[in-house]
């Protein structure tokens, strides 16, 4: 794939972000997990760069330090099994996999089979709730 066409890929898998259903998935040593992600906003073309809000509290945070590898899936409107299985959230030790198709490209976050696209991500700064 040319270095055209990787970018038309990017842009159209940044273009879907504002209105589109979001899985994401993180891996920390052999443990794996993931999470309905509801909001999700790109904030940069270049560098690529997206937004990505997580509930306060939740134990995936723990994971998604700066520098933390990602993947975040973006679903069609009709995958409503992937919100439901995911829409609850996981503990860190509970398998998030289970029924699911993934790949696991050189140790990688999870990649839903049947995503429409994926961004593979890093954690660049984080903010909390009262954070300026």
């Amino acid at each position: 794939m040319s270095a055209g066409d990787e970018q038309k890929h990017l842009g159209a898998a940044l273009g879907r972000i504002p209105s589109g259903l979001f899985i994401l998935t993180a891996r920390q040593g052999d443990a794996e997990t993931g999470m309905l992600a509801s909001w999700v906003q790109q904030c940069s073309f270049e560098p690529p760069q997206v937004t990505v809000a997580v509930k306060k509290g939740r134990d995936i945070t723990a994971w998604l330090t700066d520098g933390a590898p990602f993947t975040l899936n973006i679903l069609d409107d009709s995958q409503t099994d992937m919100l439901i299985h995911f829409g609850r959230g996981f503990d860190l030790d509970e398998p998030a996999f289970e029924g699911v198709g993934v790949k696991r490209p050189k140790g990688a976050a999870p990649i839903l089979t049947d995503a429409l696209a994926y961004l593979e991500c890093r954690v660049v700064g984080r903010c909390s709730a009262g954070d300026h």
